[in-house]
């Protein structure tokens, strides 16, 4: 019997897959559990479907995302943070504080997770941290680092 998997399934495939299995395994395990449906004429042009409409947003997400790391090449953000003398810093300056930082002045909603710091941030100056946007797409931040 022909089965669309509605789920992951350790043994058989993954979701969206059209995979062949016995019948009792499939009345017995696979419809009971809804981890699948029956590949039918009608549920194969919907998986078509839900596959395209997919694939469509995916491509609007990517456009989103390029878009935004065109837009954050532009933009900086200030962080302020105590120094002493030489412009030597108490501490670093962290993700959260960058991310705290462009919500308040740029309005944007960056995830603190999805930056990279090579180096922490130690010294006063200007720094380039990068913003993973989207799987494919990444995005340069400049931060400038200022005396509180």
């Amino acid at each position: 019997m022909k089965i669309i998997l509605l789920e992951d399934v350790k043994t058989l495939g993954k979701k969206g897959q059209v995979v062949d299995v016995s019948d009792g395994y499939a009345r017995n395990m696979i419809l009971p559990k809804k981890l699948g449906m029956e590949a039918t004429g009608k549920n194969l042009n919907d998986l078509k479907l839900q596959s395209q409409h997919n694939q469509k947003i995916e491509e609007e997400n990517l456009e989103k995302a390029k878009e935004l790391a065109k837009d954050l090449g532009n933009k900086f953000v200030e962080v302020k943070i105590k120094s002493g003398k030489d412009g030597k810093t108490f501490g670093s300056v962290s993700t959260k504080e960058i991310s705290v930082a462009a919500k308040e002045q740029l309005g944007l909603e960056l995830d603190k997770k999805k930056m990279v710091l090579n180096d922490g941030i130690k010294a006063l100056g200007t720094y380039e941290v990068t913003v993973k946007i989207h799987p494919k797409v990444n995005g340069i931040l400049r931060v400038k680092v200022t005396e509180q």
